[in-house]
């Protein structure tokens, strides 16, 4: 987090940091440079190919922070209606300032990727 530019990305950063280990109740991992992750999942693809990657977890990138709640957001609309500004990807949610949203709803919503993707496939503490 050190690392993290600007000032007030770096401490949004933090307090992502302290909200995912309180609704995950993992320690974080750096997933290459700048993903920091929370708990793991094996995935195989119906091609054979297979691997192991974050559970949900965070980037707290220069122009947004970057959030991954596997295995995505279609089931969650009820809970995303109530998070507060935001965009999203596939498996990203995109927030430009963290006090553009409800960070109760935000820990809800990490513990409701995490029970779905519970249902898929096994979440591991690292």
């Amino acid at each position: 987090m050190n690392a993290v530019t600007p000032d007030r990305r770096r401490e949004e950063g933090r307090a992502l940091d302290a909200l995912f280990r309180e609704a995950t109740g993992f320690v974080p991992q750096m997933w290459g440079a700048s993903i920091v992750g929370y708990g793991s999942y094996d995935y195989l693809y119906e091609s054979g190919r297979s691997g192991r990657f974050l559970a949900t977890g965070f980037s707290p990138r220069k122009a947004h922070l970057v959030l991954y709640i596997m295995p995505g957001y279609d089931a969650a609309n009820p809970i995303l209606a109530r998070l507060g500004k935001h965009r999203l990807g596939k498996s990203c949610l995109y927030i430009n300032k963290l006090a553009d949203v409800d960070r109760g709803v935000l820990a809800e919503l990490i513990r409701h990727g995490l029970d779905r993707l519970e249902g898929f496939s096994p979440v591991h503490p690292i």
